[in-house]
């Protein structure tokens, strides 16, 4: 029975990868949050799942949870999440790459078979080519958000190089579904449009972005995982249909059948790149599928929200 570890688990994507590794009774998962943005009501409620309230950039905590352990397999998804949040924290971010030093010395001293890390999206920065390839496309961020991501994926490579520790890196673009904070931009959108409340949008709203729903995202990942993909690579997870912020918000009051007015607010200064969207080649293949669209997504959204 593989032990395996989730640090971030109580958030939006660790949570439903923790609930899609527990159908499986062969795995022994351990879910680790600090509960800074996540919530432990998201953590699944399985006899092959238990929670640790810790923090993984904390080393007396994560060391600890590790020797009582001995993973075989560690999911790296811990972070402070969301560009504002993490540019009106600076110093939270920054912390995070203490947690990359735990996770990779921990697991290289404990026989760890593999660790998974959530990059993200925000690598690219303002792109310089459309859509972002994993191996061809500059990573151009000067946000701390990115730069730390950068970071933790520069640690992943030098542990492969020095000790053979093996990882695949998963650079998240935006992935929304029932689990996802109140505080993003779909379920914030669909709260608002479902109260017939006004939607702010900044700028002109012209600027675009990619929605994976999470089930597309959660599949890849197990995928990867249970057939032994990708080591030592990185992929794009989300979809590569894009949309402007306008078109989000328009589709999302249709189908909620809102009478909500879309109100627009200043331009933010910085964090809210023109345009994004992902080459997703690599995960199409790895998929082997086509991915849900906004629509649909958001339709399937709406059937949790209102159960």
């Amino acid at each position: 029975m593989p032990n395996i570890l989730i640090t971030g688990g109580a958030g939006n994507v660790g949570s439903a990868l923790a609930q899609r590794l527990a159908q499986s009774s062969e795995n022994n998962i351990t879910v680790v949050d600090n509960l800074l943005t996540g919530k432990a009501s998201k953590v699944p409620n399985a006899t092959n799942v238990s929670f640790i309230k810790a923090n993984a950039n904390d080393f007396n905590d994560i060391s600890a949870i590790f020797m009582s352990y001995r993973f075989d397999y560690v999911f790296h998804f811990a972070a402070v999440v969301g560009v504002q949040r993490t540019l009106s924290n600076p110093l939270w971010v920054l912390d995070d790459i203490k947690g990359f030093e735990n996770i990779l010395k921990l697991s290289k001293n404990t026989g760890v078979k593999k660790v998974y890390f959530s990059s993200s999206s925000e690598v690219y920065g303002e792109p310089f080519e459309f859509p972002q390839n994993e191996q061809t496309t500059p990573l151009n961020s000067k946000l701390p958000y990115a730069i730390v991501k950068n970071v933790g994926e520069a640690f992943l490579r030098s542990y492969k190089e020095e000790y053979g520790l093996e990882y695949t890196i998963f650079r998240f673009f935006n992935t929304y579904g029932p689990q996802q904070s109140e505080d993003f931009v779909i379920p914030k959108f669909i709260d608002l449009a479902i109260r017939n409340e006004p939607i702010t949008i900044y700028g002109d709203g012209s600027q675009t972005r990619t929605y994976c729903y999470i089930d597309d995202n959660i599949d890849t990942i197990i995928k990867i995982h249970n057939e032994r993909l990708l080591d030592g690579d990185v992929i794009n997870i989300g979809n590569d249909h894009e949309l402007s912020v306008l078109e989000l918000a328009q589709i999302i009051i249709d189908l909620c059948d809102s009478e909500s007015d879309i109100v627009h607010l200043p331009a933010l200064k910085e964090g809210d790149m023109t345009r994004r969207c992902p080459d997703i080649s690599k995960m199409k293949t790895v998929l082997g599928r086509e991915l849900m669209q906004v629509e649909q997504g958001v339709k399937t959204y709406l059937k949790t929200y209102n159960s």
